[in-house]
C-alpha cells in the first residue's frame, strides 16, 4: 500500500474504498438485485455486466476491497468458505497431487480425503509446520496444490508461509493459504509468497454471524485464476447481492473488531495458562507456543481471536466446563462479535485428530473482564 492520504487499510475498509454512487451520491453502497443486464443494440454490454452469476456491481465493490486489503490482483466471492475451497480443488486434473496439513478445518480435510478415496486426487497430510515432512512428500511436476492453514483451527498450529512457498514453488506447486483466522488485519499471505488466499468470510470478515460467504484472492491473474473464475461462473457458487452487501457492511468495522478480539484472546490465554485445571493453552501469542516465533514474524497487530485449551480432567471435564459457561455461547462457528465455546472433538466425530479434552474459544468484542469471570466460574472447583 502507498502512503497516500486515505490509503491506509483501515481507512479503505471503513470507507469501503471511498466509492460514492454516481447517480444519487449515496455514501452507503447500494444493493443491485438484478440478475440480467441490458444489451446495447450491437449486442454489447455497456454497463460491463452480463449476468449476475458471473458479475454483479454489489460483488464488485467487496471483491475490489478484498483485493486491496490482501495485496492481490483480483478477488472472487463465493456462497461459502467451502464453495471457495472446493472450487480451487475442482480446477485440478484427475491424479494431481495435493499436500495439506494434519490439523486444519475438518470439513475441508474430510472432503479432500473423500476425493482421494475416489481416485480424483493423490493426497498427503503432513504435520503442521514440519518443513522436512513437507519437502519429503513434494513431487516435482505432480504436486499442484500445497494447502496451508495458519493458525490452524482448532489447535492454533502455525506454519511458516514463506518457507512453505519456497519449497512448493521449487516443485512447481501453488500455495493456497486459508487465512480465515487472521484476516488481512493480522496477516497478508501474498506478501509471504502465497499464490491464493482463502477466507470463510462468514467468520471475522463479516463479523456478525449473519451471512454465509467465502472468498478467494489471487496474487496473479494467471491460468489458475482463469480456471477458478470460469468454474465459479459455471457452478454458480455465488452470493446473493444482499448477502454481499451484508459482508461489505461487516468489513467496514474489520480494523476495530479484529484487534479488539485479539487483545482479549491474548489476555484470556495468559489467564488460562495459570489455572490449575488447565493442562495446555493453544494460542500463538504465548511465548510457550511452539509456533510463537514464526507467528510473530508473519502476523502483526495480534495473534487472532481463536484459542483452545485442554483440561486435566479429560473429556468429561471439558463437557462440563462448556456447559457451565454463561457468556460464551455453546455453538459452532467463530469470528462473530459474540464469544463462543465448542467441545470440538465430539462435533468432528469419529476420526477427529482433536484431543477430546480440548475446548475451542472464539473471543468476541465483549468486556474481557466479563469473559474471564465467566471462565473462572465455569472452571471453579476443577
Amino acid at each position: 500500500m502507498s502512503d497516500e492520504p486515505g490509503d491506509h487499510p483501515a481507512t479503505l475498509a471503513a470507507q469501503a474504498l471511498g466509492l460514492v454512487d454516481p447517480t444519487t451520491r449515496s455514501i452507503v453502497p447500494p444493493i443491485y438485485p438484478s440478475a440480467p443486464y441490458e444489451r446495447a443494440p450491437d449486442g454489447s454490454y455497456p454497463g460491463g455486466h452480463t449476468y449476475t452469476r458471473d458479475q454483479n456491481p454489489t460483488y464488485d465493490q467487496v471483491e475490489a476491497l478484498l483485493s486491496r486489503l490482501e495485496g492481490g490482483q483480483g478477488a472472487l466471492l463465493f456462497s461459502s468458505g467451502m464453495a471457495a475451497a472446493t472450487t480451487v480443488f475442482e480446477t485440478l486434473d484427475t491424479g494431481d497431487h495435493v499436500v495439506a496439513p494434519e490439523q486444519m478445518y475438518w470439513t475441508i480435510q474430510r472432503w479432500l480425503e473423500e476425493l482421494a478415496g475416489r481416485g480424483r486426487i493423490v493426497l498427503d497430510l503432513v504435520p503442521n509446520g514440519d518443513q522436512a515432512a513437507l519437502e519429503a512428500v513434494l513431487r516435482p511436476g505432480r504436486t499442484k496444490i500445497v494447502w496451508v492453514e495458519t493458525p490452524a483451527n482448532p489447535t492454533c498450529a502455525i506454519t511458516d508461509i514463506a518457507a512453505t512457498a519456497e519449497a512448493a514453488h521449487a516443485a512447481g506447486a501453488r500455495v493456497v493459504v486459508d487465512s480465515t483466522l487472521c484476516t488481512p488485519v493480522l496477516c497478508r499471505p501474498i506478501e509471504h509468497g502465497a499464490d491464493l488466499v482463502m477466507h470463510s468470510a462468514t467468520k471475522q470478515l463479516n463479523g456478525h454471524a449473519d451471512v454465509l460467504a467465502g472468498a478467494l484472492i489471487t496474487a496473479q491473474r494467471d491460468e489458475l485464476w482463469e480456471r477458478v473464475t470460469h468454474d465459479r461462473g459455471y457452478r454458480g457458487a455465488v452470493l446473493g447481492p444482499f448477502e454481499a452487501w451484508l459482508l461489505l457492511r461487516g468489513m467496514r468495522t474489520l480494523f476495530l473488531r479484529v484487534p479488539h478480539s485479539a487483545t482479549s484472546a491474548q489476555r484470556i490465554a495468559e489467564w488460562l495458562l495459570t489455572h490449575p485445571a488447565v493442562s495446555e493453552v493453544c494460542y500463538p501469542g504465548l511465548p510457550t507456543h511452539p509456533g510463537h516465533t514464526v507467528a510473530a514474524r508473519q502476523m502483526s497487530g495480534g495473534f487472532g481471536m481463536l484459542l483452545s485449551f485442554r483440561l486435566r480432567g479429560g473429556a468429561a471435564a471439558a463437557k462440563t466446563a462448556a456447559a457451565g459457561l454463561r457468556l460464551f455461547k455453546n455453538a459452532t462457528s467463530l469470528g462473530g462479535v459474540e464469544s463462543l465455546v465448542e467441545h470440538r472433538a465430539p462435533v468432528e466425530g469419529p476420526g477427529s485428530r482433536v484431543p477430546d479434552d480440548l475446548l475451542r474459544l472464539s473471543v468476541g468484542i465483549e468486556a474481557v473482564e466479563d469473559l474471564v469471570a465467566d471462565l473462572q466460574q465455569a472452571l471453579a472447583g476443577r
